[in-house]
């Protein structure tokens, strides 16, 4: 097979074509309005949220989690008609046009590319995936099936934000050479706790899926999940995802860096979790090596402070050559010139045309055969940026990346942090490199 590399990749199909696909079997709803039908693979919170997005414009025919309480629970909101714990009953339903991957970060690749295979269009959460070789497959997955794959960094169909990036693009502080990113906020001690028996309403082996096989324990279970190695991405892949994407976008960083360094640890929290809650990242890109061609993005991460930049706790600052210009998904925006002196800006008029939201965003790409807003190749590059920091985080040392052949240069321990290990006696949705075709 030939090497998967980001240059195959996009000779494969960088650009979506919809030929094929759209919305020319799609049913009707009795208003004779156009409506996909939708299954959603995980009912948790975040599920919750994106069913008001689609709930106008969508039918929902399954509720598909595990958690049969969750599960149910999802079914009476959403009035979907079907209700499963097997995401494989979701995709062997000929009438389902989408699903909405809305699981623990372990499940979203192996989810979504079994969904891209199914010929089923996809939304899936942030991160797209667990580590950086599935994000890969993911992409491949999409362009081989020739569908839409959304990814869930609604910035990128944020009006303020959108149009601040459009400010950027206009040269309203210069040539962009570097940004800070942020996610500062105080979460919750996890505790320490055992091994004991799941929920009886739980099919905990299916929980697992592909990951490791490991006992039950509450506190990594049902969103602490997040901070173990084996299931989560730790707060730079959870709400980090955001900013680093907004930074990225903003910097104009395309692929991968020349350079991933990142330091931090546990400073504050004495409990299980695994990820560290203080950490500064690092990346460059180095252009073509001259002056005003490398690209740098710092992103910060305290998940146990309460003293915040701009009174944000998310923000993105852009450094350019004539000033700078702070955006925070919460609503706020300012920009200053080299001299330090406020700019007035109105970004109202800056934003492209969106649709109202980042769900409804998915649906109009299907039908009018586009690519979304945030389709999987952006995506996937935002969140190896995630992948990096961690893996520089846990060998504690700075990579040296290989853009082109999309591997880690003088690091064996490194690169094969860029995979994972899966569940030893094996998993219907482990994804492999066969799943490339």
């Amino acid at each position: 097979m030939q090497p998967l590399t980001r240059r195959n990749v996009l000779r494969r199909g960088a650009a979506i074509s919809l030929s094929a696909v759209g919305y020319s079997n799609l049913g009707r709803a009795a208003t004779g309005k156009i409506q996909p039908r939708i299954g959603f693979i995980g009912c948790g919170g975040r599920s919750k949220n994106l069913l008001q997005g689609f709930r106008n414009d969508a039918t929902i025919l399954w509720a598909c989690d595990p958690d049969q309480q969750r599960a149910n629970e999802f079914q009476k909101a959403s009035g979907a008609k079907n209700v499963t714990s097997d995401l494989r009953r979701v995709l062997d339903d000929k009438s389902i046009d989408a699903v909405v991957v809305a699981t623990p970060d372990h499940w979203h690749a192996p989810a979504a590319i079994m969904a891209c295979n199914a010929g089923k269009h996809v939304y899936v959460e942030k991160p797209c995936s667990h580590n950086f070789r599935e994000g890969q497959w993911l992409v491949e997955a999409s362009r081989r099936n020739n569908v839409v794959v959304q990814h869930g960094t609604q910035s990128r169909t944020n009006p303020l934000v959108a149009g601040a990036i459009q400010m950027l693009r206009d040269g309203i502080i210069g040539d962009v050479l570097v940004c800070k990113a942020w996610n500062i906020q105080r979460r919750r001690n996890i505790g320490h706790a055992q091994p004991s028996d799941p929920p009886a309403h739980v099919d905990y082996d299916t929980w697992i899926g592909p990951a490791e096989q490991v006992p039950f324990q509450p506190n990594r279970f049902h969103y602490d999940w997040h901070w173990w190695h084996n299931f989560g991405t730790g707060d730079i892949g959870n709400d980090g995802t955001h900013e680093i994407d907004i930074a990225r976008w903003g910097l104009s960083a395309q692929g991968l860096p020349s350079t991933a360094s990142a330091i931090g640890g546990k400073f504050y929290f004495d409990d299980d979790q695994q990820f560290p809650d203080t950490a500064t990242c690092v990346f460059q890109w180095s252009g073509d090596g001259t002056v005003g061609t490398k690209k740098q993005l710092i992103f910060e991460m305290r998940i146990w402070s309460k003293n915040l930049p701009h009174n944000c706790d998310t923000g993105i600052e852009f450094y350019g050559s004539k000033g700078m210009l702070f955006v925070s998904k919460r609503g706020k925006l300012g920009v200053w010139d080299d001299s330090n002196k406020p700019i007035d800006v109105d970004p109202a008029g800056r934003a492209p045309d969106l649709p109202k939201n980042h769900q409804i965003d998915f649906l109009a790409s299907i039908k009018q055969q586009r690519p979304p807003a945030a389709d999987i190749a952006i995506g996937h590059d935002s969140c190896s940026l995630v992948h990096l920091a961690n893996i520089s985080l846990r060998v504690g040392r700075s990579l040296t990346i290989d853009a082109d052949n999309q591997s880690i240069q003088g690091d064996p321990e490194a690169e094969t942090m860029l995979g994972r290990s899966y569940r030893a006696d094996g998993h219907w949705s482990v994804p492999t490199d066969g799943s490339l075709g």
